[in-house]
C-alpha cells in the first residue's frame, strides 16, 4: 500500500486535571501532526497532480482549515474541567477549544482523526482515505491512530 504523509506543527495549551504529575498544571506544547493518506495515484497527462495521490499543499490546506488553525494557539480544555473553563471564559475573546474528553495526546490524536477522516475521504474523486494520524506532544512522546 502506497501512502503519503504531510507534517504540520501548532502550539496549544492544555492540562490533565486528575493526573498525579505536573501535567495537572496549565502548560503548553509544540505539537507535531502527521497526516497519512492512501489513494489512487493520478495517471493522467495534463493533470496538475499527475503522478501524485494528492498534492501536499492541498493536504496542508485542508488540515489547517479543519483542525490546525482551530487548535493553534488555543487552550484545549476538557468540558468537565469547570475551574479552568470558568477562568478561560473570564477572558474576552480567548481562543478556547472545549472537547468531550481529557486532552491527553491519545485523546487529541483520536479527535484529530475523527475530524479529518471525512475531510479527506474520496476527495477529488480519487479514493482517498485517511489511514493514520500521528500526534507528537513532545519530540519523545506521541500517539498514533490507524484508520
Amino acid at each position: 500500500m502506497l501512502t503519503i504523509t504531510r507534517k504540520m506543527e501548532f502550539d496549544a495549551g492544555h492540562r490533565i486535571p486528575d493526573h498525579a504529575s505536573q501535567c495537572r498544571n496549565l502548560h503548553g506544547h509544540r505539537y507535531t501532526l502527521l497526516v497519512t493518506l492512501t489513494g489512487d495515484v493520478v495517471q493522467k497527462d495534463g493533470e496538475s497532480d499527475n503522478g501524485m495521490i494528492m498534492d501536499f499543499g492541498d493536504i496542508k490546506a485542508l488540515a489547517k482549515e479543519h483542525l490546525v488553525d482551530l487548535w493553534d494557539h488555543a487552550f484545549i480544555v476538557y468540558e468537565n474541567d469547570t475551574a479552568v473553563r470558568a477562568f478561560l471564559d473570564s477572558m474576552p475573546n480567548h481562543k478556547t477549544v472545549v472537547i468531550d474528553r481529557v486532552p491527553t495526546v491519545e485523546n487529541l490524536a483520536q479527535k484529530a482523526f475523527d475530524i479529518l477522516k471525512d475531510v479527506y475521504h474520496d476527495r477529488f474523486g480519487r479514493h482517498l482515505s485517511l489511514t493514520k494520524v500521528t500526534l507528537y506532544e513532545t519530540p519523545n512522546c506521541w500517539a498514533e491512530i490507524d484508520g
